[in-house]
């Protein structure tokens, strides 16, 4: 190998490399070109190989000339860049214009999720019969959680619940949408006709059909009148505009410390679990409860009922899980529709 030869293989490359440039119509190929001719494994790096092969007075001369090469590849590639860019963004402009006169493309339709969506349910059948909605807060203290909804401090009726505890002495998050009603008589004269929808809030083991936070819908009717046999027909309403019209309920003694007498409603179920299903509790509202919501219990009385928002919404969608409520999956929700 002598410097002659080395000299013609250069220009060559570069003869040949220019045709190519100018040939070449797409970016991307561009830069691959660049590097096939110009890298570290290029085709100039591979006739460079042979320089070792001259006399070290040649040596200079052939790198003189490889750089001139290079010089002038890089050259031709910079401004065949700057042609193709300019031709690039054309066809793009072309091919990207909008038509601001065709349809817009369809909007995803989305879902209620099925909590509110049963929340809207009940109060749209409460709605019917003079109820309004009203939102309570979901911090209490014990005394309005408890005390004042006929609840002592040693009542053993406390077991029924697994309480959250704020730092705060005798704050805590509401274990029940209950204490709405004592805020409600207190600042609502009668007659009281409300629900009380909200989040509750106790220290469960969280499984399929326990959650340490919930929703309940709270009722409370309060007038000079109002009877058990008022508070067996709203809530026979209830349950057939929640289940079908067909929908049987059956009404069985209960006990809970706020209402006297108690009630536990049932409908009858043909669904996996066919018979009878208890879906709320309810009652005549406790003279007690009245007087410690500054009502007096002598000239008006009512009653109360409460529902569990998840219970109602899995015997209505078929969901055999609670904790899917929580889990955020598409899928579930897109399964609501």
């Amino acid at each position: 190998m002598d410097l002659a030869a080395l000299e013609s293989q250069l220009r060559t490359l570069q003869g040949d490399a220019a045709s190519r440039i100018t040939a070449c119509t797409d970016l991307t190929a561009l830069d691959e070109l660049g590097s096939s001719l110009l890298g570290k494994r290029g085709a100039i790096t591979d006739v460079l190989r042979g320089i070792g092969e001259l006399p070290p007075a040649d040596r200079p001369k052939i790198g003189a000339t490889a750089n001139e090469v290079r010089a002038a590849i890089e050259s031709l590639l910079t401004a065949r860049r700057s042609v193709v860019a300019v031709e690039e963004l054309a066809l793009r402009i072309t091919a990207e214009t909008i038509d601001p006169t065709a349809p817009a493309p369809r909007p995803r339709s989305g879902s209620l999720h099925p909590i509110p969506e049963t929340i809207r349910a009940i109060a749209e059948i409460m709605s019917s019969f003079g109820f309004s909605i009203v939102e309570t807060r979901e911090v209490e203290d014990d005394v309005v959680n408890f005390q004042l909804l006929n609840i002592p401090e040693d009542h053993p009726s406390r077991d029924l619940w697994d309480t959250l505890y704020l730092r705060e002495p005798g704050r805590l998050l509401r274990t029940h949408t209950s204490p709405g009603q004592i805020h409600v008589m207190r600042t609502t004269p009668p007659p009281i006709r409300v629900i009380l929808p909200g989040r509750c809030f106790r220290y469960e083991a969280v499984d399929a059909s326990h959650g340490f936070e919930f929703h309940q819908v709270e009722g409370l009717l309060v007038d000079t009148t109002t009877t058990l046999s008022d508070l067996k027909g709203i809530l026979s309403e209830l349950a057939r505009g929640l289940f079908g019209a067909a929908t049987e309920t059956r009404f069985r003694p209960g006990y809970y410390p706020f209402t006297e007498p108690s009630v536990a409603v049932d409908v009858r179920w043909a669904g996996s679990k066919e018979g009878w299903m208890t879906i709320l509790g309810a009652g005549m509202v406790h003279p007690t409860v009245l007087a410690n919501g500054g009502i007096d219990p002598e000239t008006h009385q009512g009653f109360a009922f409460g529902l569990g928002v998840e219970r109602i919404a899995m015997l209505r969608h078929g969901i055999p899980d609670l904790r899917a409520f929580l889990e955020n999956d598409t899928r579930f929700l897109r399964s609501m529709r």
